[in-house]
């Protein structure tokens, strides 16, 4: 009898020819959006006094001995962090042997590298230390960007941009064009040390459109996508989104690894008092935000043109000229936020002024009495505002900082932005977090000190999409990670026993039925679709199963990862009809690619089975021809010529476990047929 017949009398199975239920393929398959909902204070938080620094009218400076009277326990996180920063692969946690030899495309933003000085813990140095670490671990690197020259018309240029990056890197960058040129450079061995540039992405509208054609063209020959263009990541780009589907694994490069951390850092609520510095105008369209910053922070300090639109709100005498009218509603509705929950808020006290006609001329004025100014406008807050300032500020232990503090209608040089640099700098060496975002803001606090202990994030924009709850889409096309360090015991009654993974494992119904006939083995179910993951696991704690468990993430990049860890032998591992695209005649979207045939390939025990089925007979070739590409040598397909269909195929007829998957028996039931192929890894010894 042949070999496959020997080992599947030793762990034969009832077949259940009656298993059917429902066709949900592709249409539960979609993955889910992510979605994020504001926290709701503790109940502490809500009975606070409402403690604003105004007395009557004249904005004198409040009692502060209660910013200490906090409570002990930091509020349950709303899900922000959670659903907008998922835990995605990351370059610091991928395999660095799974570089070696592959082709991967980098998208980083180029006018980091062309505008900022390259400081040990810069946004640029991070940058070049992400292309110099694939550089190292062996991968054919292929740079992409956009940049819009303002100061060297030069820099339009391909060949410019590459010799920049060449003397940056110290590395030899080789500018190519998109399409043929690419694909040329690509096959060129003489080229394996070289990295390749391609031209500006501005300049395609494609780019803008984020076209699935144009993506496809990026990605023409390339494994692995590393996207370290943070700050472009709130924009939904062929560059940082639609090339994802196109690469076997899709992730965060350094850059942007730090960018999610420091996102984090300003939500998570591990110190008291946190004060947000609050600049900028356009109140309105920072509403969503700064509600939510209410949820987080002990109390607001308004300066800036934002100022103006608290101060009306609180019946302050301000010039109508200075009044934002499309921020009224918004400033009441924060005003109303604050004191539900108890948020402080401190308002300047005073302003320094020019005159309209006397330019060089300045003057401070109260800030209940700059209606009384007549020519004079506010250009700058007063030293009474900073004393007050500094004295709040003091006894913070964590600072946001975000928006100028000079007005919009000011070109001059704001003492007050430089004097809070310096307070802030002091506060950052004695145990204060702060965090500080804005162009103008980062570049002030940087010129304190060649030593910074703050976090910078020059791009506000992409911090006030987050905080307003809006998706950052380009992190969301990143490839889902799961944790390295997994509780095995947690999660499997003993995890001596073998384990069968499933993935793509859809609905789970072939898994739990499996689980259920074969208590003596460990079943994992890898599938990317969260929704279908959570009610997989509602089942799981509901029946009270102890050998099942399922993990929502991209197999493709985390198979190794997450499988090497696993105490006892893997001895099986299904795929299960993986949705095609009809649309495209390559099968882009396939979830066999090569880093997961390595990964089986390496962890299957001795004697270690691979099932693979599919419905689709161009889908089921595919995979076999992926799998004796990229399988090693280790893998060998199970042939018996009594179970075939013909000579020539040689598919399995049956399906050799007896359970069938929902979609395996709908296909049956139309009387379509099913295209299997069992492979066995074979003994060190054979």
């Amino acid at each position: 009898m042949s070999r496959v017949l020997d080992f599947f009398l030793e762990y034969s199975l009832p077949r259940i020819s009656d298993f059917h239920n429902g066709c949900t393929r592709f249409q539960d398959l979609q993955q889910i959006s992510s979605r994020s909902s504001y926290g709701k204070p503790s109940a502490v938080q809500s009975c606070k006094r409402v403690q604003f620094s105004l007395e009557a009218l004249n904005l004198e400076v409040a009692d502060h001995a209660d910013l200490h009277s906090l409570p002990d326990e930091a509020e349950a996180c709303d899900g922000r962090d959670s659903d907008i920063l998922p835990h995605v692969q990351t370059l610091r946690n991928f395999p660095e042997e799974e570089l070696m030899g592959k082709v991967v495309m980098v998208r980083l933003d180029l006018t980091i590298l062309l505008r900022e000085q390259k400081k040990k813990h810069s946004s640029a140095a991070r940058v070049i230390s992400t292309i110099k670490y694939l550089h190292n671990a062996g991968a054919k690197l292929v740079l992409i960007s956009s940049w819009s020259p303002k100061a060297d018309s030069q820099l339009l240029k391909l060949e410019r941009v590459a010799e920049f990056l060449s003397s940056e890197l110290e590395l030899k960058v080789i500018p190519v064009e998109l399409g043929s040129g690419l694909e040329q450079s690509l096959m060129e061995d003489g080229h394996n040390s070289d990295i390749l540039l391609l031209e500006n992405l501005s300049q395609f509208k494609q780019e803008q459109a984020n076209c699935s054609e144009f993506a496809r063209r990026l990605s023409s020959g390339v494994d692995i996508f590393v996207n370290d263009a943070f700050f472009q990541s709130h924009k939904i780009l062929a560059s940082n989104v639609g090339i994802t589907s196109f690469c076997y694994s899709s992730i965060a490069g350094f850059h942007f690894d730090e960018g999610m951390s420091q996102l984090k850092k300003i939500i998570k609520m591990n110190k008291w008092p946190y004060y947000a510095i609050i600049g900028g105008a356009n109140l309105a369209g920072k509403a969503a935000a700064l509600q939510f910053l209410a949820s987080r922070c002990d109390g607001f300090i308004f300066v800036g043109d934002a100022a103006f639109q608290i101060m009306h709100a609180f019946g302050l005498p301000v010039p109508m000229e200075l009044v934002e009218q499309e921020s009224l509603e918004a400033a009441d509705m924060l005003l109303e936020a604050a004191k539900a929950r108890g948020v402080k808020i401190v308002l300047p006290k005073d302003f320094w002024c020019v005159n309209d006609h006397y330019p060089l001329q300045m003057k401070t004025f109260p800030a209940n009495h700059i209606m009384d100014g007549k020519s004079w406008k506010p250009v700058d807050v007063g030293p009474n505002t900073l004393e007050e300032m500094i004295s709040v500020l003091s006894r913070c232990k964590k600072i946001l900082w975000i928006g100028a503090i000079k007005f919009g209608a000011s070109n001059q040089e704001s003492a007050g932005t430089s004097k809070l640099a310096a307070i802030l700098y002091n506060l950052s060496q004695k145990n204060c977090d702060l965090i500080v975002v804005g162009k103008q803001a980062c570049e002030t606090f940087v010129g304190k000190s060649s030593y910074v202990m703050a976090d910078l994030i020059e791009n506000a924009s992409i911090v006030w999409e987050f905080l307003k709850g809006r998706k950052l889409h380009g992190l969301l096309a990143l490839d889902r990670a799961y944790p390295f360090e997994l509780n095995w015991d947690a999660i499997y009654a003993n995890t001596t026993l073998p384990l069968v993974v499933d993935v793509g494992s859809g609905n789970g119904l072939f898994l739990f039925r499996m689980a259920k006939m074969r208590k003596d083995w460990n079943f994992l179910g890898m599938e990317n679709n969260e929704k279908l993951v959570s009610r997989c696991l509602d089942h799981v704690s509901q029946s009270g199963m102890t050998n099942g468990y399922f993990i929502a993430t991209n197999a493709t990049s985390t198979f190794q990862s997450i499988v090497s860890s696993y105490p006892g032998d893997l001895v099986l591992v299904s795929i299960q009809c993986p949705n095609p695209d009809f649309n495209k005649t390559e099968y882009r979207w396939r979830m066999v690619r090569r880093s997961l045939v390595e990964a089986i390939a390496d962890l299957l025990a001795s004697d270690g089975k691979v099932f693979l089925q599919s419905d689709v007979k161009e889908v089921a070739v595919r995979m076999k021809e992926e799998f004796m590409k990229y399988g090693k040598g280790k893998l060998t397909v199970v042939h018996d010529l009594e179970d075939s269909t013909s000579h020539q195929d040689r598919w399995l007829k049956e399906n050799p476990f007896g359970i069938r998957s929902d979609w395996e028996q709908h296909v049956i039931d139309r009387g379509a047929p099913m295209y299997r192929l069992l492979l066995l890894k074979s003994s060190p010894s054979g």
